[in-house]
């Protein structure tokens, strides 16, 4: 029997308690069965196996995103190549379903042994939202808030181009409403608009303006038949087709990191696309319970909503689908968005489940003092990571 959500205990204030409906709210959540949450289902299946489980888990997960555009051509094109220091970067651009054409950067180091281990890089969703990729790789062109954005999280480093330093080939895409992919020619966002040349203050107007319309977007989603996380994930799982596409790129060597949303998107790629050997997750972990008694409203997006999913599994779940390849989650203690004592519970719960499958050593929690941030200091630790699991 799983403790009622009243008798939990966090150190911090709840931020967003759901005044006098709180007490149904928790009423629903204590009634789910959550019988694919690993360690549950282990409890009402005392005879099962890892694999028995992974099997359901995966399955639900995955219909959970509402979304197959099914197996296509890529159609991958090069549009120039341009070499740095380190590596080359390419502006690349591919299909990832029959309606979508996504445009990204390959980074390809230099003076290294071919193939290489790949990387999907992803960017966070917090932070200046017409900006996606180019969060994270130098454009050539730079914004006072990127560079506040950049300095914040990522100690001033394009995170990107940390890796392919290290000797990682990467790709990196924006995701759906982000960068070249947020909408434009709706309410107050004009038809045509270059966010590097926007002063902070219009760059800000036109930034709230592209945040009004992403729950408009995530219902006319709905209504398309998918979830902003289905139709991402396919995006993403795409880029390990593209990493594949290269002959610089060893097939059986790819890993995926981010930060924050982009934790998120890691969590996933990880737990349904098997080709993934190792990932690296920044600063998106908690348990479903105690997330809801402490913050809501500042740290579940239009990415977390996934009908038919959460009454059944819970976070931690979709790093222990990834077992047994390696998985290390950076927890950061002082992050504001997640309370310590879910983050804590979430990494117990994944070590139980990383011990279940036969492969405690592969999964790694890392839980310094810092606020929300992939700093230098947390990207040595997954470049190590990497180099442990991947070359």
């Amino acid at each position: 029997m799983r403790p009622p959500i009243s008798s939990l205990k966090i150190s911090r204030d709840s931020l967003n308690l759901y005044g006098s409906l709180e007490p149904m709210l928790q009423g629903i959540r204590e009634h789910r069965p959550l019988d694919l949450n690993a360690e549950q289902w282990r409890k009402n299946n005392p005879n099962g196996v890892f694999e028995e489980w992974h099997a359901q888990a995966h399955k639900c997960l995955l219909e959970g995103l509402h979304y197959d555009p099914g197996p296509l051509d890529l159609q991958a094109e090069s549009h120039g190549r341009e070499e740095r220091e380190h590596f080359w970067l390419e502006e690349v651009s591919f299909n990832t379903t029959p309606w979508i054409r996504v445009e990204g950067y390959f980074l390809l180091p230099k003076e290294v042994e071919l193939p290489v281990p790949g990387l999907v890089v992803f960017h966070a969703w917090g932070g200046p939202m017409l900006f996606g990729r180019k969060r994270i790789v130098n454009c050539g062109r730079d914004h006072p808030l990127l560079q506040q954005h950049r300095d914040q999280f990522y100690s001033g480093n394009y995170l990107a181009e940390e890796f392919a330093e290290a000797g990682y080939a990467v790709i990196v895409i924006d995701a759906h409403h982000f960068g070249d992919r947020a909408p434009r020619g709706i309410g107050k966002i004009p038809d045509e608009y270059d966010p590097f040349e926007l002063s902070v203050d219009e760059y800000q107007a036109l930034d709230s303006a592209t945040r009004d319309e992403l729950y408009y977007g995530m219902r006319q989603l709905n209504w398309a038949g998918t979830t902003w996380m289905g139709l991402n994930y396919w995006d993403d799982s795409r880029c390990v087709d593209y990493l594949l596409t290269r002959p610089e790129v060893d097939p059986d060597s790819i890993g995926c990191t981010g930060l924050s949303g982009g934790g998120w998107r890691t969590d996933f790629l990880a737990a349904l696309d098997t080709r993934i050997k190792a990932s690296a997750s920044g600063c998106w972990m908690s348990t479903g319970d105690y997330q809801q008694i402490y913050n809501v409203r500042g740290a579940i997006g239009t990415f977390c909503m996934l009908p038919g999913v959460w009454d059944r599994m819970d976070i931690p779940d979709l790093s222990i689908l990834a077992a047994p390849n390696g998985t290390m989650v950076i927890s950061t203690r002082e992050d504001q968005l997640f309370p310590v004592e879910g983050q804590q519970e979430a990494a117990r719960q994944i070590s139980a489940g990383f011990e279940w499958a036969g492969c405690p050593e592969n999964f790694r929690n890392v839980d310094p003092s810092k606020p929300h941030c992939f700093d230098a200091e947390l990207q040595r630790e997954a470049i190590g990571w990497f180099d442990d699991h991947l070359k």
